[in-house]
């Protein structure tokens, strides 16, 4: 009997802490959250719109662009990279989607009346869609062409799109910073993948 005593004790113990933690984590995200949001400079919302509105349409755009010119110059090699990127696209909004309808956490401005909603919002908050598409599409470029003109803007670019959307009050940071993971991660997945495939491929050729 003093085992499983003991046995719940802990259990208790750990249910405690993990609690202890969320509301810490919970807290400190939407104090982050404030700084950002309520004090902001309005005059820059405008600008972090059109940053917000741009990662749909680059990230839709890339590929295809990719692609066009792979036809226009009949070369196999582009042609591999823009479908490797349009691949990393779909495993991307594949993985936030289920992921907003698994968790269901709802917006910041939902729970908390201060945080002004300066952008318009579908569906659940976590984690943020445009922060992983973005980060899915910076990383997918840096590494099919690991240049350093290549990666420096593609992650400034999604780095901004990350910060407007706390800046316009639609996301938590925590939000912000799972996009980023999912989003490189995706990339990073499609990459192996597609690396495994392909030399699957050479070596029937032979």
């Amino acid at each position: 009997m003093k085992n499983w005593n003991t046995v719940f004790t802990k259990v208790d113990l750990i249910i405690l802490l993990f609690c202890m933690t969320f509301v810490n984590a919970q807290n400190i995200d939407i104090d982050i959250l404030r700084d950002i949001n309520v004090d902001r400079n309005k005059n820059l919302d405008p600008t972090f719109k059109l940053v917000t509105n741009s990662a749909v349409p680059i990230s839709v755009a890339t590929p295809i662009i990719i692609y066009s010119v792979a036809l226009i110059k009949k070369d196999s090699a582009i042609k591999k990279q823009a479908i490797f990127i349009g691949e990393t696209f779909l495993v991307n909004a594949f993985i936030t989607t289920a992921l907003k309808h698994t968790i269901k956490r709802n917006r910041p401005f939902e729970t908390y009346p201060d945080i002004d909603q300066a952008a318009s919002s579908l569906g659940k908050s976590f984690p943020s869609g445009h922060t992983s598409l973005a980060f899915a599409t910076a990383t997918s470029l840096s590494l099919a062409y690991p240049k350093w003109y290549v990666i420096a803007p593609s992650f400034v670019w999604a780095g901004a799109v990350g910060y407007s959307r706390m800046h316009l009050g639609v996301h938590y940071p925590s939000d912000v910073f799972a996009g980023a993971i999912i989003g490189s991660g995706s990339a990073y997945l499609s990459y192996k993948v597609n690396k495994w495939i392909n030399k699957k491929s050479s070596k029937k050729d032979k």
